[in-house]
């Protein structure tokens, strides 16, 4: 039986590669689409699925001569192409140069690193970059395995390459992250605002965390789950001000916020966050917006997904983020607050 509450959800969104793939087809035009076709979103009572493409031609609806539905072959053989390609980066000694790999398939450098791209919303040296940190970590995690020996494990040519970038890709230092986190100090302020509780909290770099919650008790639970090894400290008299800014940023957007920040997130993420702080106050933006923005247009699902993996509200506004049709969708501290925080903008 087919969930089509889902499928119009996909459609709406212009989700790609469903799970399971289907296709959509409009009654007014006599074509059927794939769910992340550019073209104007029909009208709901014009709209049939249909399983395959072969399935929407026997009903005589004609493929789209914009997302070309019936090439699925082609995107799938590129699907697969792609999937390779990353796990001959993951298990490449070294960082492998991107003609090396286009030519390990036989398509063009060009084409290979757009359709790269254009599928999981970085290039594959970013790819290369982000998978370097992640074995780092790992390594690093055994004790039994020095700094130095886990740099060169994880394919770094030189230390000093590594250091470089460190800190900003780990969010802390190599020694920090053996530890767990246990020396990285966090400070931290609990006030009410218009929203309810308020929580801010920085790192040595910038503000780490901005939180709301019903309670007070909630919020500190939030920053405790988010940083379950830092060193939290919440008694820190000169840091209560901050506390006192983010409320008056809160209550009114127009005030700005000219606190530094500290962004934690892989490559795709920062990208995505740092698209949604170039959103001005009072204009609101969809998903596929945003993955259009940052050079990624089939990846509007992981642009979500970051949105929701944003820890600093407001100040980084994934509530300024929308489904296609307008409405609201979802937002990790609740619609209302959304709703609320997008109301106050509309009338800085």
């Amino acid at each position: 039986m087919q969930n089509t509450d889902y499928m119009w959800d996909a459609v709406v969104n212009r989700v790609p590669n469903p799970d399971p793939q289907f296709f959509y087809a409009v009654a007014s035009t006599g074509i059927y689409c794939r769910t992340d076709c550019p073209s104007r979103r029909p009208k709901r009572k014009n709209v049939a699925f249909y399983d395959t493409p072969r399935s929407a031609e026997s009903h005589g609806y004609r493929p789209c001569l914009r997302c070309k539905p019936d090439q699925q072959a082609a995107r799938d053989k590129w699907a697969e192409m792609i999937a390779k390609a990353c796990r001959l980066i993951e298990q490449a000694e070294e960082e492998p140069k991107l003609t090396e790999i286009a030519d390990t398939f036989g398509v063009s450098p060009f084409h290979f690193q757009r359709r790269f791209k254009a599928a999981l919303g970085v290039t594959p040296k970013a790819y290369a970059k982000a998978h370097r940190v992640e074995k780092f970590r790992a390594q690093v995690a055994q004790s039994e395995v020095s700094i130095t020996t886990a740099i060169y494990d994880a394919g770094y040519n030189s230390s000093s390459r590594f250091y470089e970038n460190a800190t900003q890709s780990l969010g802390m230092t190599p020694t920090q992250l053996r530890k767990g986190g246990k020396d990285v100090r966090i400070l931290f302020a609990i006030g009410d605002c218009s929203l309810g509780s308020v929580l801010v909290a920085s790192s040595a770099t910038g503000v780490c965390a901005l939180l709301f919650g019903d309670t007070p008790e909630a919020v500190l639970e939030d920053l405790q789950s988010r940083f379950p090894n830092a060193d939290l400290i919440g008694d820190d008299l000169d840091y209560q001000r901050v506390i006192g800014h983010v409320i008056r940023f809160v209550d009114d957007p127009s005030r700005g916020f000219d606190l530094p920040l500290d962004i934690r997130g892989t490559a795709f993420q920062q990208k995505v966050w740092e698209a949604l702080r170039d959103i001005p106050t009072g204009v609101t933006a969809s998903y596929q917006d945003i993955a259009n923005r940052i050079g990624a247009p089939k990846s509007s699902r992981a642009v979500a997904q970051a949105c929701g993996a944003n820890n600093i509200a407001v100040a980084v506004p994934c509530h300024r983020v929308v489904r296609s049709d307008g409405d609201l969708s979802g937002y990790r501290w609740g619609i209302e607050r959304k709703r609320d925080l997008l109301q106050r903008e509309a009338t800085a």
